[in-house]
């Protein structure tokens, strides 16, 4: 009897060690990421793997990346200085604003750098529309949106360039993803967004062209993630449902790591709830970040467990 005791002792000790080594090897804190977040109430701010915030740039922001030099690109809300939104890239050591451009509707939601020292910006308001400028502030290209003009702030958020050369628009109170041939305007390919069968419609926020064709679509109202083949057929999605927690709370950044898990922001988390969340291709939540007050627009993860990461997907 003493034996069997001690077996099951044994047997039970070693299954808990088990249990306890799955936690630690499966644990939040085994992976760790370091990003570039943009918001409102949190400004942009550079985050490292320990959680701490590293460098901060006092001006509301709804888009950024950190550059191949180091600086920082921003896409900037209206303020007192950009009455009508802005771009601006700042030197990450002594925060001077090296360029900028002062937006000329009503506000400014998204750029991007472009080859040959050019950027391309999503200007939105009585005539919303997609523009590459140059250093000097110059307007080299003009696209307009075909989206709604009634609501500006609503009219498109992360534009991008495809490695085709077209534009990807999320058009929000369109419920629709438009891929646009830059030269002309035309609207190449639509992907609508919005199933009305859900209690919340499905607002596009992020749009990103996966390497084997697929879109991968940021729903904010809708609080989820879709991917979609060609013909927009949903291929993939999660909800709060699927990963049995309530993360997802206006779900607006994505982003495609190499390793195929997918990062997502809720913006309208605050306080100690997540802000920014990985998860992995079965649904499980494998990385979270909580620190801060408030949520995202967007991010650019810029390294995992202390190495660059080799890619990303919002080029």
């Amino acid at each position: 009897m003493t034996n069997l005791i001690s077996m099951f002792r044994s047997f039970f000790g070693f299954a808990v060690s088990l249990a306890v080594f799955g936690s630690v090897v499966n644990a939040d804190d085994a992976i760790t990421h370091s990003f570039l977040g943009c918001g409102k109430a949190n400004r942009a701010v550079i985050v490292g793997e320990d959680g701490k915030v590293e460098w901060k740039f006092d001006k509301p922001a709804s888009d950024g990346w950190v550059l191949a030099n180091g600086n920082v690109l921003l896409a900037l809300y209206p303020t007192p200085d950009f009455p009508k939104g802005g771009v601006v890239e700042v030197e990450r050591a002594t925060k001077e604003i090296v360029f900028e451009y002062q937006g000329q509707q009503k506000e400014i939601s998204t750029v991007l750098q472009l080859a040959d020292d050019r950027f391309l910006v999503a200007e939105l308001g009585e005539e919303p529309r997609a523009i590459v400028i140059d250093r000097s502030g110059k307007i080299l290209e003009n696209m307009p949106f075909q989206c709604q003009k009634g609501n500006a702030h609503m009219q498109t958020r992360m534009l991008r360039v495809l490695p085709n050369g077209n534009y990807i628009a999320p058009h929000l109170l369109d419920f629709a993803v438009k891929e646009y041939e830059p030269g002309t305007g035309k609207v190449v390919r639509s992907f609508p967004t919005d199933d009305r069968g859900r209690d919340k419609r499905d607002w596009p926020f992020t749009a990103i062209r996966l390497k084997d064709g697929n879109t991968l679509i940021g729903c904010t109202n809708g609080n989820r993630i879709i991917e979609v083949d060609g013909d927009g057929k949903i291929v993939w999605s999660v909800t709060n449902e699927d990963i049995g927690e309530n993360l997802f709370d206006d779900a607006c950044g994505v982003q495609r790591l190499p390793n195929g898990n997918t990062v997502v922001t809720s913006y309208h988390a605050s306080r100690d709830r997540v802000k920014l969340f990985e998860i992995t291709r079965d649904k499980k939540v494998v990385w979270r970040y909580s620190g801060m007050n408030a949520g995202f627009h967007h991010f650019q993860i810029l390294t995992t467990n202390g190495k660059p990461l080799a890619e990303n997907t919002w080029k």
